[in-house]
Parts: C-alpha cells; sequence; structure tokens
C-alpha cells in the first residue's frame, strides 16, 4: 500500500493513434497530471506489435514490449490502459488484468459493447473500476454526464451523432452535392477515413457506441445483442436535396428509446429538422441529445475521433482511477453501474415518420398504386411531390413524407411497391427523426 501511496505504475495495451496521444498527454501535462493525482506517475510498460514502426519522441523505447505478459503479469503496475482496439486478444488481456486487481481503463467500444457487462461483473468481483469515458464520443464527456451528472435522474431518450466520418460525409454530400464515394474518398485523403471504411460508414461503429449508452444510460445487460444497423452508403446527392426542400437534413443517429420495460435501439441515416441542434452538427463532429425525465433536453457537442480528443478522455479516466487508487476507494465507483437483463423492441414495431423516394415511368396512374399500396397497410401520407416529367424509358422521383406508420407496415408496402413493374429501381427510405 505505501508504494502505492507513492508512485502511480502504469502499462500501456497499444501505441497507435490513441496510444501516441496518450503517451504525448502524459509527458506534455506530467506536472498538472501529477498535482490531480497526488503523486507522480511512470509509464512502466507500453505493448506494441512491431517496436520498429514506435517513433514518438516522448516515449522511452526500453517501455516497448512485445509480451501482454510484462503488462499484465507485473505485480508493480496499478493501471492497465487498453487502446489497442479489437476484441480478441483484448477481451482475455483486460480480463486478465482485472483479475490481477489492476485498474483498467478502456477506449475500446467494439469489446465493451460485446461484452461489456461480463467484465464490469469480473471488476466487481475483484474489486477494480472499469473506466471507459473514451469509448463513446471522443472528447466528449458523455459517459460521466450519463452515469454522474445525471445520476438523480431517469433517461428517457437520447439521439446522437456518434461516427465523425460519417458525418463528415454527410456533410460535403450536403453542402456541395458530392456523390457519396467522392465525399469518402476526399475522408480518406484527409484522414478522417480508414482505408477499410466499413464499420464507420456501414454503422457498426455508431452501433457498439449505442450499445455502450444504452448500458449506462438504461442500466440494460446488452451484451452481444443485434440492433438494426443501416449505413449511409445507399445515401445519393438527390435525398439532400429532397431532404432540404422538406426542411430537413440528413444524418447518421444512434436512437435509443425506452418502451416501458423494452429498449429500442436503432442506428441508420435520418431525417433532422433543420432547426434542430442535431442538424447544426457539421464534419467530424460528435453531438449526442439526451431526454432526461427530470431534467429535460440536455445537448453536448465536441469533437468525437481522432488522438487528442480521445486521449484527452483516456486520460481523464487514468486520473480518476488512479485516485481511487490511491485513496482505497478502487472499485467503488464501478460498483455503482448496476445492469439487468433488457428486453429490445423488435424492428418491425418501431414507429416513425418516413421519406420514401421512388423511382417510377410515368405512367398514367402509378401515383394511385403507389398510394395505395401504402393506404392498404395503413400507412398514411403526409406530404407527396414529383420531380419533373419522365418521358420514355426516363423515370423520375416521386418523393413521399409519412404520418407516424410502424416499420412492419412500411417494409410490407415498400416489398409490394418495389416488385411493380412501374419501378426503375428498389425505393429508397429514410426514417424522419422525432
Amino acid at each position: 500500500m505505501t508504494r502505492l501511496l507513492t508512485m502511480i505504475r502504469i502499462g500501456l495495451l497499444g501505441c497507435g493513434t490513441v496510444g501516441g496521444g496518450v503517451v504525448q498527454l502524459l509527458r506534455t501535462n506530467a506536472a498538472s497530471l501529477e498535482a490531480r493525482m497526488g503523486a507522480p506517475f511512470e509509464l512502466v510498460r507500453v505493448l506494441v506489435l512491431d517496436p520498429s514502426v514506435v517513433t514518438l519522441k516522448e516515449l522511452d523505447r526500453s517501455c516497448l514490449t512485445t509480451d501482454a505478459e510484462r503488462v499484465i503479469g507485473d505485480p508493480s503496475i496499478d493501471v492497465v490502459i487498453e487502446v489497442m482496439g479489437g476484441v480478441d486478444p483484448t477481451r482475455d488481456y483486460v480480463g486478465r488484468a482485472i483479475a490481477a486487481g489492476k485498474q483498467v481503463v478502456t477506449a475500446n467500444k467494439a469489446l465493451l459493447a460485446r461484452h461489456g457487462a461480463e467484465l464490469l461483473d469480473r471488476a466487481h468481483e475483484h474489486g477494480v473500476d472499469m473506466a471507459f469515458e473514451a469509448a463513446v464520443g471522443g472528447g466528449i464527456p458523455i459517459i460521466r454526464v450519463v452515469r454522474d451528472a445525471l445520476a438523480g435522474d431517469t433517461i428517457s431518450s437520447l439521439s446522437g451523432i456518434v461516427n465523425g466520418t460519417s458525418n463528415y460525409i454527410l456533410s460535403r454530400m450536403q453542402a456541395d452535392g458530392m456523390p457519396f464515394e467522392a465525399a469518402l474518398k476526399e475522408a480518406k485523403e484527409k484522414g478522417y477515413a480508414e482505408a477499410n471504411p466499413t464499420l464507420d460508414v456501414g454503422g457498426g461503429d455508431a452501433a457498439h457506441k449505442l450499445v455502450v449508452l444504452a448500458m449506462l444510460a438504461f442500466g440494460a445487460r446488452l451484451d452481444g445483442v443485434s440492433i438494426l444497423t443501416e449505413g449511409i452508403d445507399a445515401v445519393e446527392p438527390v435525398d439532400h436535396s429532397f431532404a432540404d426542400r422538406f426542411g430537413f437534413v440528413v444524418k447518421l443517429l444512434a436512437i435509443a428509446k425506452e418502451h416501458g420495460k423494452k429498449l429500442e435501439l436503432r442506428v441508420h441515416p435520418t431525417l433532422v429538422d433543420k432547426d434542430a441542434p442535431l442538424a447544426g452538427v457539421h464534419g467530424v463532429l460528435n453531438a449526442i441529445a439526451i431526454e432526461g425525465r427530470a431534467l429535460g433536453p440536455c445537448f453536448l457537442s465536441g469533437r468525437g475521433a481522432g488522438a487528442h480528443p480521445t486521449a484527452v478522455s483516456v486520460v481523464g479516466d487514468l486520473v480518476d482511477v488512479a485516485i481511487a487508487k490511491r485513496n482505497g476507494t478502487a472499485g467503488q465507483r464501478t460498483r455503482a453501474i448496476r445492469l439487468a437483463k433488457r428486453e429490445l423492441l423488435p424492428a418491425e414495431d418501431i414507429e416513425s415518420r418516413y421519406y420514401f423516394r421512388f423511382s417510377v415511368f410515368d405512367r398514367p396512374g402509378v401515383l394511385a398504386k403507389i398510394t395505395g399500396a401504402l393506404g392498404q397497410r395503413g400507412v398514411s401520407i403526409e406530404q407527396m411531390v414529383q420531380q419533373g416529367r419522365g418521358s420514355g424509358d426516363v423515370p423520375v422521383d416521386v418523393v413521399i413524407l409519412t404520418h407516424e406508420s410502424k416499420e412492419a407496415d412500411v417494409q410490407a408496402a415498400l416489398d409490394v411497391i418495389g416488385k411493380s413493374d412501374f419501378v426503375a429501381k428498389p425505393p429508397r427510405m429514410i426514417r424522419v427523426h422525432g
């Protein structure tokens, strides 16, 4: 115990973009961090795949190792910071660090989405903390707000832009009419998109983050759940034009709502009213809107990705868990997170307003057939627009906004319409926020 009161020893798993940012912040802000923690700290060991590619001047190369056991199995290390990403072997490393009585800080949303409840159970059992502010929203302190600041309230819903890559692409498409592929290419050139951006543009990254948020906001055990997830790759410039015409912008939203004992969780492109705060979040910024039953609306926004915003959250967690370790209160914050099994609302039971875009051949009776198919399934039309006149084999766009309808009815109607001989290509559907 004496050693713990005089020195905080740190092991780092991973030294990529975020890990490098953590190292830089630890060196740059060493004096202020020591003052906050009440003791000096030492970065003892850093696990990497290949030491030859690590060029950080702030890092003592004698710390580097390719052997995870030199971090996890070192009894002198008090805090393990995991920023290596992935689920395997990361799950094993984090679990072993917890079992060894080490405080853990992680930025790994995929790991938490699949095994978060299990790892929290282990942390409870071994009396340590597992902190994960950096797993959602980069530098936005959303985890602290949900876990601590709103502890006296009950959250009824939240909606968020939690993937900067997708938000940048949609913002460029909206502002300049760029096609998806051109906006994605630009995002890669600027370093906002990975070489393989599937997890970002396909909605998977946002879905992982939504599960983590729901775990805290609703106390839900959600390890490995499958939620409605759609990406932005099918959104076209014409959809942005029609959205603007109707008073909306297109955003990839992560949405969570409570319906009695059930939870509604979904990630997909969404039409957001131009006057809503989320509509004004552009580029690589992230934002999360929370609705508390007592507080009402709460809105947080900031940089959601990159080395330094994410590293700021990691180091903030480090300070918290280090102080708890020194004060003899390790594990108390994590023990306050209580999770129970929650049933998910089936996707077909979701209710929303909808935007439909039909590419159809301009023939007599086509509009009547579309509205008839929708009406037969109880899908009520709010507005309808036909863009221009078609001729011969050149189709025309028909766009419809609906009143609130059930997902199952909408999908059934679209299936019928999509098989009709007057449709040039599959119908496009985007849900409306609200």
